[in-house]
């Protein structure tokens, strides 16, 4: 049994991530729709979260709305 914690990734890191501009990420933040965490003046990001987040199709649920 691993007692190893997930390492915290950067806004630029996730954007990497899942192949999107990191705009996208902070409009993503500002509307909560991804799943972040603000440390200090800093969001940070859990890629299990975020991989969890866009396999249950709710990511794909976000531009439904705008158009």
């Amino acid at each position: 049994m691993s007692t190893e914690t997930e390492k915290w990734s950067s806004l630029e890191e996730i954007a990497e991530h899942i192949q999107v501009h990191k705009d996208t990420i902070r409009l993503w933040i500002k509307k909560g729709e991804i799943p972040a965490h603000r440390i200090g003046r800093l969001w940070r990001f859990k890629i299990s979260e975020v991989d969890e987040w866009v396999h249950s199709g709710k990511s794909a649920d976000i531009n439904k709305g705008s158009k």
